[in-house]
């Protein structure tokens, strides 16, 4: 890919279902509330955190590109 991104999980909206933790293990770690976090929010673009992000059942994890903010999931409409 290439790219580096930037990753956030809304907490907000995290119900710590432990999916991007279990797809993407260097990627995420769930605190002891279960709530996700992003192991390195400035990291090298992966299939495994894209993955992550598109599967996450309520859509917390956010993706965009380090540097210009721009969208990588999810895709702006």
């Amino acid at each position: 890919m290439g790219d580096r991104w930037h990753i956030e999980v809304d907490r907000s909206v995290c119900i710590g279902s432990g999916f991007c933790a279990g797809t993407a293990p260097s990627g995420f770690r769930l605190d002891s509330a279960r709530q996700s976090h992003p192991a390195e929010p400035r990291t090298e673009a992966s299939e495994a955190l894209l993955e992550a992000a598109e599967g996450c059942p309520v859509e917390a994890i956010l993706i965009s590109l380090d540097g210009t903010g721009e969208a990588v999931f999810p895709p702006e409409e």
